[in-house]
């Protein structure tokens, strides 16, 4: 599951490419272990919270919800991260589950 709800929202596990050319997201992927992930590429290096700042700022947008809302719950240093966003769980789970819908249709 991309999308796992929590007490207070909802988290979503990411892979992340800093200096990735521009700020874009990929698509879903999956690990070696067969676990879901969403693929993103920022421009960002990856120091002093640069590249983070740049994911966190890209989902906020991509999803329709504030950046204070967002937060790395785990895999600040490394490419795999989970993010967790703060609100009614049903609501955030369903809104960015469309979206990921709407992103699998987009054309390469």
């Amino acid at each position: 599951m991309l999308v796992k709800p929590t007490a207070g929202g909802v988290t979503v596990r990411l892979r992340v490419t800093p200096r990735g050319g521009s700020d874009r997201i990929e698509g879903r992927g999956e690990d070696a272990d067969g676990v879901p992930h969403l693929r993103l590429r920022v421009s960002d290096v990856a120091e002093k919270g640069k590249a983070n700042a740049a994911v966190l700022k890209l989902l906020a947008k991509a999803w329709g919800v504030p950046r204070s809302t967002l937060s790395i719950v785990s895999g600040e240093t490394g490419r795999n991260k989970t993010v967790a966003v703060a609100g009614d769980p049903g609501d955030l789970r369903g809104r960015i589950e469309t979206w990921l819908e709407s992103l699998v249709e987009r054309p390469k």
